[in-house]
């Protein structure tokens, strides 16, 4: 069996600012059997300028006349609302997680007891940021939505050098769109970035569906990051692009099947196949009835199902030989 996959449910900021809706949102990924819930904390006062524009797909779900700053603002975690929802994920046996967009956000994560942490492909290029979280020396994933491989190569260099081993680093493939139409997919890439710089790698998925996830892990995935809401409908950026929780729990159910599918890689018959190899398989049998003393030729012997007497690949050793009693047809032949 392969190692098993780490999949995150992505919450996000699909609570709308609100408690009670992000606790439905843990009951959710605890019920589809996610390992991690995550949100995003952040402040919108150090996450963008007032006059910065939102991606179409916000203004797509959101009030066009709000600012992206104003949005953000709204679905801000505040540090007891973190606290709450930490325990509230213990009560529920499954674990907190949260991407921190900024160095105070890392450090409250931190100061809660986060022992890993996310960078969203946003920072990927924020040299401060990426050498404060690197400095931790704790387990990172880092996703690259719109990064190339040299952008990738850089931010792993900056981590390592502030004090985060490389095996403690996985990345994740991603496509900064929501939806991520397929044709952007291009899944091949995680393997690439695997190939190039020898790390664990995964999947950040913004797809509509369940199956680029699952494909990611047949592919190698170790982990795979997954946006999820109660209801699609519900108003707010990333909610079209989310999974509902009758899919999320699916995803999961199909993602631990894949695991076990993936096997070892030694091909070798199974002990269910047991059973059916004499079914299934052919033996040398008797075309027509020979007589004591008559040669097996290519007229009178042929395979045929149970596979219980002689392999047909004995063939070339029976031809020619003197049969060594009375056959009837259609009977099992012995030397």
């Amino acid at each position: 069996m392969t190692g098993r996959t780490l999949i995150i449910a992505e919450a996000g900021v699909n609570h709308n600012g609100e408690l009670a809706l992000a606790k439905r949102l843990i009951d959710v990924a605890a019920e589809a059997g996610a390992d991690l819930v995550k949100f995003q904390t952040f402040s919108a006062d150090r996450q963008v300028i007032r006059t910065a524009e939102k991606a179409d797909y916000q203004n797509q779900s959101t009030d066009i006349s709000e600012s992206q700053h104003e949005m953000l603002r709204r679905l801000e975690l505040s540090a007891e609302m973190h606290k709450e929802l930490i325990a509230y994920c213990a009560a529920r046996d499954i674990g907190f997680f949260s991407t921190g967009f900024d160095i105070e956000s890392i450090d409250l994560l931190a100061g809660l007891g986060q022992d890993h942490f996310k960078i969203p492909s946003g920072e990927i290029t924020n040299l401060p940021y990426l050498r404060h979280i690197g400095q931790l020396g704790k387990a990172i994933i880092i996703s690259t939505g719109m990064a190339t491989l040299g952008e990738i190569e850089t931010a792993i260099d900056v981590l390592e050098r502030a004090g985060t081993p490389r095996a403690s680093i996985t990345v994740l493939h991603c496509t900064t769109e929501y939806p991520t139409p397929m044709s952007e997919v291009n899944l091949r890439a995680m393997q690439s970035i695997h190939k190039v710089f020898g790390v664990a790698v995964g999947y950040s998925d913004h797809t509509r569906g369940i199956e680029v996830a699952i494909a990611a892990v047949a592919l190698g995935a170790t982990v795979i990051e997954k946006h999820f809401t109660l209801d699609r409908n519900l108003p707010g950026p990333d909610h079209k692009a989310s999974l509902e929780p009758d899919q999320l729990k699916a995803m999961v159910a199909a993602i631990r099947n894949i695991e076990v599918a993936l096997g070892d890689g030694i091909k070798r018959p199974t002990p269910s196949e047991a059973k059916n190899r004499p079914i299934v398989r052919k033996s040398l049998v008797t075309s027509q009835a020979i007589k004591a003393g008559e040669v097996f030729s290519t007229q009178n012997i042929m395979a045929k199902r149970p596979g219980t007497g002689i392999s047909p690949m004995l063939w070339d050793e029976v031809i020619g030989r003197p049969a060594p009693r009375d056959f009837l047809a259609d009977e099992l032949i012995e030397l």
